[in-house]
């Protein structure tokens, strides 16, 4: 039930104004599932310093009463994250607008494509500063086509006045200042999303299980399921005890989604064990002997610093957003992209270890975190980023 007080808004229509002196951020990603599971502690840090948070996203029955009761407005609206139809987007696009009008924000702080676009576009109209965080390049940027060219277009455009662009890698960022997305001076580099380091407390050695190795992904092709596969067979064909833990969302809507019948047909065929997802990552983290990531390319991998900071080794892929956590050989193993083969080799590595060679890698990837990636550092970015907007109290 919403907290007293809380009130989930079926119609952006229906929305009272917020008045201007209540300091206020209107927050958007693609669904908001994203708000709830990456965004809770920057928006607790930012209602502490006495801003007022609207959401608006896709619906999302979950996250919807989630965000109510911790006394968040959320506002519903059409967005349809990985179509290419231009009307579908132009509602979008005219629903953010209208949004904006009612709500009043001091600021648009933006999260994945389409928001961090049309967004951004919408804030500009209406003299509104906008914020865009690139947490990701997804798909279009992974192989360069058509596709790839619209998207720099739109991002062109969305970006153009925005007062502040953070991004999770020098990767992405260098690459999109080269293409002229981003003029340098906008961008800001950030740790990923941050780590809740008491949150993610260090997990008990003990509760290793040899030889059990997880990946947690949405389960795509981009997210190297297929290859994860690939070297879970090679592995147990030369006779190597272990587990192949493959955790996340089916039937996603991505073009390089994985079908059902594909993960029913592994199940079958006894590669792996296949765990649909968790509200809490947590314990199945504190099981594995390492957590396993063979993207093709990310922001900054969120469940890669979850493993880290739970004292779990790392295996990933040598690319952007993965290759910023692994130190290979210290906290976990490096392996090429699109590899099985270079994977199940970075996965026999692991098997190899003993005890003792187990623990301090799982200790160095403890350390990492702490030392690099602790949220407070994503909260001090946002704060410097909105300094001249900062409520009075």
């Amino acid at each position: 039930m919403p907290a007293p007080g809380c009130h989930i808004i079926l119609s952006y229509r229906e929305l009272d104004p917020v008045p201007a002196s209540r300091n206020t951020l209107l927050l958007s990603a693609n669904i908001a599932w994203n708000i709830v599971n990456f965004r809770m502690g920057l928006i607790a840090a930012l209602q502490s310093d006495g801003w007022t948070i609207v959401v608006c996203a896709p619906n999302d029955r979950d996250s919807e009463a989630q965000l109510a009761r911790l006394g968040i407005r959320f506002v519903p609206m059409p967005i349809d994250a990985k179509g290419l139809s231009s009307i579908a987007d132009l509602r979008t696009f005219l629903a953010y607008r209208d949004i904006m009008r009612t709500v009043r924000p001091d600021a648009f702080l933006g999260w994945t494509i389409k928001p961090n676009i049309y967004g951004g576009l919408a804030a500009r109209s209406l003299g509104i500063p906008a914020i865009a965080n690139i947490s990701g390049l997804g798909t279009a940027f992974i192989r360069d086509n058509m596709l790839t060219k619209v998207v720099s277009g739109l991002y062109r455009f969305g970006l153009a006045r925005a007062r502040t662009v953070f991004f999770q890698n020098a990767t992405d960022r260098d690459l999109f200042v080269e293409r002229s997305m981003v003029r340098e001076r906008q961008t800001c580099l950030l740790p990923g999303s941050g780590i809740d380091l008491a949150r993610f407390a260090t997990a008990e050695p003990d509760l290793r299980e040899k030889g059990h190795f997880l990946m947690i992904a949405r389960l795509l092709g981009d997210k190297g399921v297929r290859e994860f596969v690939a070297a879970a067979r090679l592995l147990k064909a030369r006779g190597l005890r272990a587990r192949f833990g493959l955790l996340g969302f089916l039937d996603v809507a991505n073009r390089t989604a994985i079908t059902r019948s594909e993960v029913d047909a592994w199940v079958a065929e006894g590669l792996i064990d296949y765990h649909p997802p968790v509200e809490d990552v947590r314990a199945m983290i504190a099981t594995a002997d390492a957590v396993v990531l063979p993207s093709y390319r990310e922001g900054t991998s969120r469940v890669l610093l979850e493993a880290c900071a739970l004292a779990r080794p790392v295996i990933a892929t040598d690319v952007p957003g993965c290759r910023e956590i692994v130190d290979d050989g210290v906290n976990g193993f490096l392996c090429a992209a699109r590899d099985p083969v270079s994977l199940a080799a970075a996965m026999e590595k692991l098997l190899k270890l003993d005890d003792g060679q187990w623990i301090a890698m799982a200790s160095a990837a403890r350390l990492k975190v702490e030392a690099e990636f602790a949220e407070q550092r994503v909260f001090d970015a946002y704060r410097v980023a909105l300094a001249d907007m900062a409520p009075t109290h």
